[in-house]
């Protein structure tokens, strides 16, 4: 097959396995056969670009024409290949941890859970291997329409208002300031195609390259910088596996993946270095990085307290991408795969907590370790990722971005960042400390009729959920053997 034709394969693989499993919907077996089935299958054709990326090779088609350097086009650059990859990858991951958790907690509509989760990774891919911005635009807007039932499944009142926020931000976002920028870059530059160097570069004066920063970084709002960023903990009413997909496989992912490719091939990072805008959007992304962990450490819901961690790890991201040096947006790029498993893992880990014991606050959490020892020892190993501590694949990521910021002479956000990993310990360390050597509160009833649990009624999660967060502990693990691969990879994201 083609490097064009895997392109496509992409693309269309995962609407294909949507159909099937919608066909399939009253067979919930062979249906979620079909759905890890066409994960495996897009997996096999994204690792079949791999290769041809890595020696230097970039894979294009071009699809269709509207106006004079305005098309609908798709080109793999190895920040897009990371990113296919990633998202690829964990869809086979959540697959399998979604099997044991719709089960075991009973959830209803499997079936357009599962339907419309195809349809946010088919959309991941197109924003993955997008050739230009109006093409990755397309597709970020499918991601948002895609993922809203998701957000909603539970149709509560709750969900609804969760998700007229979700929309109301996003859909705002990229309508009112996105948009303008994608517009105005056509308008100077005559084109919106993702090229090496930057396609702004002595096509507009500073101040307008600070403002039209400003309009793309805010109008991301996937990205999650503050103050837009309500939306995401907003969407934590949804199920675990949603939440997964949101931190981890897909939504926010674009959102900073957006974020450093517009940097890298749009503004040229030669463009933007020592300039107002890039040091403006840096204080933003360590503002809200900082703030974020502040509030995190404020949560006792555990699933709201590792939402506002992801708001904060993202902030390291759009900040190595900001400091417009080759280490910090080889750092962003890296930071993106590591935050993923990490994250995916915590979030695995609540889900399984919430199936298995039904809590959902930390000050609940007291002694669960010792009848959860594997969910909290995934715990654990996530947890390190989004410290940086080693095994963890997260500690090599911020090794680069505090190269980054060494190369832009902004020792300040090296403080920064130090920081962030203190305020990450101090909000995720306590929660497996209370589980492993706090004993549960005296008089909390864990009592159960189940024959199958133990006495105080708790046991480990469905085998599927521990398979899948099993899958991505290792994963966290396996990432900080694999980082210098990964950095070479992402080599030619430095080239100004």
């Amino acid at each position: 097959m083609s490097a064009e034709s895997l392109i496509l394969a992409c693309l269309v693989a995962p609407l294909v396995g949507g159909g099937l499993i919608v066909a399939t919907g009253s067979k919930p077996n062979l249906r979620e056969t079909m759905t890890l089935l066409t994960a495996c299958v897009l997996f096999y054709f994204v690792a079949s670009i791999v290769p041809l990326v890595a020696v230097g090779e970039r894979p294009s088609i071009t699809l269709l024409q509207m106006l004079p350097g305005l098309t609908i086009a798709f080109k793999i650059e190895p920040l897009g290949m990371v990113f296919a990859c990633v998202a690829s990858f964990l869809w086979i991951v959540t697959t399998i941890y979604a099997i044991g958790y719709m089960r075991g907690h009973h959830e209803v509509n499997q079936t357009r859970f599962y339907f419309y989760f195809a349809i946010a990774i088919s959309s991941a891919m197109g924003i993955a291997f997008a050739g230009n911005m109006m093409t990755l635009f397309i597709f970020y807007e499918v991601l948002t329409l895609s993922t809203f039932p998701l957000v909603t499944h539970h149709g509560t009142e709750e969900s609804k208002k969760a998700g007229r926020v979700y929309l109301g931000i996003l859909i705002g976002t990229s309508v009112g300031f996105l948009l303008f920028a994608i517009v105005w870059t056509y308008a100077l530059t005559g084109t919106l195609d993702f090229t090496e160097g930057g396609i702004l570069a002595g096509k507009a004066e500073k101040p307008v390259i600070a403002v039209l920063l400003m309009l793309y970084m805010f109008g991301i709002g996937k990205a999650a910088l503050m103050p837009f960023h309500r939306w995401l903990p907003a969407a934590m009413v949804a199920p675990t596996p949603v939440s997964a997909l949101l931190h981890a496989v897909a939504v926010v992912k674009a959102g900073v993946f957006t974020v450093t490719k517009v940097i890298v091939y749009l503004f040229g990072i030669d463009t933007l270095n020592g300039t107002i805008g890039a040091t403006a959007l840096a204080v933003v992304a360590a503002i809200t990085l900082l703030l974020s962990a502040l509030i995190a450490m404020r949560k006792d819901n555990l699933k709201a307290r590792l939402a506002y961690s992801t708001i904060s790890q993202l902030s390291y991201i759009v900040l190595g991408a900001a400091m417009a040096t080759g280490a910090g947006v080889i750092a962003a790029g890296m930071h993106i795969v590591m935050h993923a498993t990490a994250k995916i893992t915590l979030f695995f880990c609540a889900g399984a907590i919430l199936v298995a014991s039904h809590k959902t606050q930390i000050s609940q959490l007291n002694g669960i370790g010792r009848r959860m020892p594997i969910t909290i020892i995934c715990f654990l190993v996530g947890s390190l990722g989004i410290i940086g501590l080693p095994p963890a694949g997260g500690a090599l990521s911020k090794w680069y971005l505090m190269m980054g910021a060494a190369e832009a002479d902004q020792i300040i956000f090296m403080f920064v960042w130090m920081t962030s990993s203190l305020l990450s310990a101090a909000y995720l360390l306590p929660i497996v400390y209370r589980a492993f050597f706090v004993s549960p509160t005296k008089g909390e009833d864990h009592s159960s009729d189940d024959p199958n649990e133990d006495s105080e009624g708790i046991k480990e999660a469905p085998v599927f959920c521990l398979i899948g967060l099993g899958t991505a502990a290792a994963l966290t693990v396996v990432a900080f053997f694999l980082a210098d691969d990964l950095s070479q990879m992402l080599a030619p994201l430095a080239i100004k």
